[in-house]
């Protein structure tokens, strides 16, 4: 498989490992930067921050770019940042005649508004523990030197000497220009006695300095929850709170974070720790889940990674309501991040803005949720219907519209529409998506269901925009990152997709089959057919028609016509697809080109196996 064995370093340029995922770095919880008199920074590590930008591969600015973000650096290193308007740089760097008009020709603001976005990618990965800051503010094309927060104790107060270290590392990270709006949240006083003795404990197991060239915070891998109860409800529940807990820690700062999807497998016992150790993971959480006909029970536990020790336990009784459980899952949420390197927890103050009502509304929406880890028909029509019931009895829970959105996507492009017209479904998800947002404004799940139906509806700018938006409130999702990679990818936009794509598939454990489809397809357009096919058998474990149309395609390419044959026959089971394979492509956005790029390869594949 394309995925075993890999160097450390590969032919992305990303460090990859086997089911391992990328480590995400919580986002801290102040934006606030402490400033001295002294921290302007030093033209000298200006230049080498400049130097460490450009060399990295992980730097995805094209040439040109790149020429304009070297150029608007050294302008204004040399004093002349006021004569950085459009139409000296449309001369200095994009080869215009003085006849150029800015308006007439939008280039300089458009690739400034690109270099932005490059920059701001190159910081949330591999620049993340850079010493010094370029951006490049809106409305301006004269860049901003800063110090980033982490290094700010250590700007020097005079003249760099002329050998700089470099102390960046290649990982994954956050910007943190949301988070003034954090707040923090006190909890019951039994849990913060708990908390302050666990960070004492972990405070003196870890008084030893890092080393520069390693992360600062330690690392944390959360495992699936499990479900000790036999029935739907539990399996729904521990799903729901293993997905719930992760997505608050996200919110908290000094430590990274491994996920897991609910669907992958879960360590049991003793087997919890080890998990971690491959991923230099300091703590592994687990939990598990029981219910009963009036109460739920939770127990979390986390282990050190290093030694199998218990750091800390706890259980949670509680009645068996909605409202009960989203305290659980924050008080967790609180107290573990306590417990891995806080002295106490911050956390957004609209985490659950408006928690559904009863507990028939939130089952509604972790059905749905499971339904979408499969896609499968037969769950479809019973997640629908609840959904339809659980808006009307409960109308101002956001994240049942977001599902809602989310089936009416699936409806239309999936062939699962029952008077067969996407483009009804698609208006429903729009309507749907706009409600969840209305209620919900900085809801992660409403922003990717509206981003979606944005694109599905043809708006391909303000998808795009909405993505955005969810990236910036939680840079560490990576089905954020996938979502938007994957609708990039099927325009057409390779270039800006793939990589997400490719940075979404690191950070997860059990990856989904769709992570990998559009990588897939990039490797055919480059000619490179045995990686394509070992991606492409790596997406249908996961089991999906579009899988199997890309393992006939590599396949064809590398000659080999019974295993053609075999994916084709594949295929086939899955209806709106096979019945109709450009229209399917079409009402999930692709652009012209990538339409035709597929279809040419199933045609060679249909002519290898009738010859």
């Amino acid at each position: 498989m394309y995925w075993e064995g890999l160097p450390s370093i590969d032919d992305w340029g990303y460090r990859l490992m086997p089911d391992v995922p990328f480590a995400h770095d919580a986002v801290s919880g102040s934006s606030e930067v402490p400033r001295r008199d002294d921290s302007a920074v030093p033209p000298a590590y200006v230049a080498k921050e400049l130097d460490r930008i450009l060399s990295s591969p992980h730097f995805q600015a094209s040439e040109r770019r790149q020429a304009f973000l070297r150029f608007i650096v050294d302008e204004t290193l040399a004093g002349r940042a006021e004569s950085l308007k459009g139409y000296t740089i449309a001369l200095a760097v994009f080869r215009r005649d003085d006849s150029f008009d800015p308006q007439a020709d939008p280039v300089v603001r458009l690739e400034a508004r690109r270099l932005r976005r490059d920059l701001d990618s190159y910081y949330v990965d591999s620049g993340r523990d850079d010493p010094v800051r370029i951006t490049i503010p809106k409305g301006s094309y004269v860049p901003h030197f800063e110090w980033h927060k982490m290094h700010i104790a250590d700007a020097p107060s005079r003249e760099p000497a002329p050998e700089l270290h470099d102390h960046s590392t290649t990982a994954a990270a956050t910007r943190a220009n949301w988070t003034t709006k954090l707040g923090i949240r006190r909890y019951a006083p039994v849990a913060a006695v708990l908390a302050a003795g666990m960070v004492a404990w972990i405070w003196l197991a870890a008084r030893a300095p890092p080393s520069p060239l390693t992360p600062r915070e330690p690392a944390v891998l959360v495992m699936p929850f499990e479900p000790l109860t036999s029935g739907e409800n539990t399996r729904l529940f521990a799903i729901g709170m293993g997905q719930e807990l992760t997505s608050n820690l996200f919110r908290f700062g000094g430590f990274r974070l491994y996920t897991s999807p609910p669907n992958g497998s879960s360590a049991k016992g003793d087997e919890a720790p080890q998990t971690g150790r491959p991923l230099g993971a300091a703590y592994v959480v687990r939990g598990s889940v029981q219910t009963s006909a009036e109460e739920v029970q939770v127990t979390t536990t986390v282990f050190n990674a290093e030694n199998d020790e218990i750091v800390w336990m706890r259980t949670y009784a509680r009645p068996f309501d909605p409202q009960s459980l989203m305290n659980v899952q924050r008080e967790l949420a609180s107290e573990i991040a306590t417990v891995v390197g806080q002295s106490y927890g911050v956390v957004r103050n609209d985490i659950r803005a408006d928690p559904p009502r009863n507990m028939e509304s939130y089952l509604c929406v972790l059905r749905a949720q499971a339904y979408r880890s499969t896609f499968r028909r037969v769950d479809f029509d019973p997640a629908m219907q609840c959904l339809q019931q659980t808006v009307q009895r409960d109308p101002q829970y956001s994240d049942s519209w977001a599902m809602l959105g989310w089936l009416h996507l699936d409806a239309g492009r999936l062939g699962y529409s029952a008077d067969g017209n996407p483009q009804t479904e698609y208006d429903k998800a729009l309507d749907a998506t706009s409600r969840a947002i209305a209620l919900q404004p900085n809801s992660p799940l409403g922003l990717k269901a509206l981003a979606a139906a944005y694109h599905f509806t043809g708006r391909y700018a303000d998808s795009d925009r909405i993505s955005h938006l969810a990236i910036d409130l939680n840079p560490n999702d990576p089905d954020t990152l996938a979502q938007f990679g994957w609708r990039l990818a099927v325009r057409g936009n390779f270039s800006e997709g793939v990589p997400m794509l490719k940075r979404a598939i690191e950070r997860t454990i059990h990856r989904p089959g769709w992570y990998f489809h559009f990588v897939a397809v990039d490797l055919y357009l480059k000619g490179e057919y045995k990686q394509m096919l070992d991606v492409a058998e790596t997406a249908s474990l996961r089991d999906s028609g579009f899988s199997q149309l890309l393992i006939a395609m590599a396949n064809t390419e590398l000659g080999r016509r019974d295993a053609t044959q075999t994916a084709l026959k594949g295929m086939s089971r899955y209806k709106a697809l096979a019945d109709d394979p450009a229209g399917f492509l079409r009402r999930n956005g692709a652009a012209d080109q990538v339409v035709d790029v597929l279809m040419t390869g199933l045609r060679k594949a249909q002519a290898l196996v009738a010859s």
